[in-house]
């Protein structure tokens, strides 16, 4: 960071939202990362949900483990990066909200106790209008949303991206500087399973530690005899983990009541907290838990071993050296 920058702007949020942006002669790129790290210092775990093809569940899995997490006692926040597709405030209720500015930047919206979501939905005036930018727009956005968004401090900041490992999931990981962890989530097809190998190399690639796969709409129990039915067949998403060395979180059922909470802006777990998928969620939940805060330990270890203490120089001979020549 140019020092010159931060001596003459102390405004905590991106450029974006500045009125003097246009003829700030400063160097925009430099505060927005910085606005965006002083962001992220209050928040312990980043998490980034992915799959890299659309329709598996991706956003559903995301508000449910945010609101799990949230139920825990964990101060949650849910940062919604799918820019053509922000459905996260549908499946919470708060669709057609506003979020207000304040003197720190923009506050995003606490849809539950312990749970705050931002997400380009809350912008929209027409939601039925699609987003048409350039690349250069989705950009500016990303840095509204992680260097704007006064997210407090937070155990837990989710990061629901949109499918594929294009732009949007580069940039997102370019800005945090620092994800703690992916969550991949995969339906049991093969054609899908195709599409977590791309995923998972994203993620090594991206220095990303992977927390695992989760396998959505694992099996229909069918409401009247209780007999399972494997609709999009079942275990393909344990069988990719064990070829490609990732830990398998868990499957969620294919559960008719999921998809009507979310669509009546009802968390699921919330609502059907004895539920067979609600209890799947939390054990995944209790899983991602384990991951970050295990890794965060060992770095710490590594960290200490990492300061030596410097104990003196040791002099040498230059005789010896003459002497005793390297060859």
């Amino acid at each position: 960071m140019k020092e010159d920058v931060m001596s003459d702007c102390k405004i905590p949020f991106t450029c974006e939202l500045c009125e003097k942006q246009l003829s700030c002669q400063l160097d925009q790129i430099e505060h927005n990362k910085w606005a965006i790290v002083q962001r992220m210092k209050d928040i312990k775990y980043k998490i980034v949900v992915m799959s890299n093809k659309g329709g598996v569940g991706k956003s559903t899995v995301t508000t449910n483990l945010g609101v799990t997490l949230a139920r825990m006692g964990n101060k949650v926040g849910i940062a919604d990066a799918d820019i053509h597709g922000p459905n996260i405030p549908i499946m919470l209720g708060a669709e057609g909200r506003r979020l207000k500015s304040c003197s720190d930047g923009v506050l995003p919206l606490e849809v539950l106790p312990n749970l705050k979501v931002a997400s380009l939905s809350f912008l929209i005036e027409n939601p039925s209008m699609p987003v048409i930018w350039r690349d250069a727009a989705k950009w500016d956005f990303l840095c509204e949303l992680m260097g704007s968004v006064c997210w407090g401090d937070l155990d837990y900041l989710l990061v629901d991206l949109p499918p594929g490992t294009g732009n949007e999931a580069i940039s997102i990981i370019e800005l945090i500087g620092k994800v703690d962890g992916s969550v991949i989530v995969t339906t049991p097809q093969e054609v899908v399973l195709l599409d977590v190998r791309k995923a998972v190399v994203f993620s090594r690639d991206s220095n990303v530690p992977i927390i695992g796969i989760v396998e959505n709409m694992s099996g229909l129990i069918c409401p009247h005899c209780n007999t399972r039915i494997d609709v999009f067949k079942t275990g393909g998403g344990e069988k990719i983990c064990s070829e490609l060395g990732v830990d398998f979180l868990g499957r969620i059922p294919l559960e008719p009541r999921i998809t009507e909470k979310c669509d009546a802006g009802e968390a699921f777990v919330s609502a059907c907290p004895d539920s067979d998928a609600a209890k799947a969620f939390e054990e995944i939940v209790k899983k991602c838990e384990i991951f970050v805060r295990t890794r965060r330990d060992e770095l710490d270890k590594i960290a200490e071993f990492r300061e030596v203490p410097f104990l003196g120089k040791i002099p040498v001979d230059p005789n010896f050296i003459e002497e005793n020549p390297i060859i």
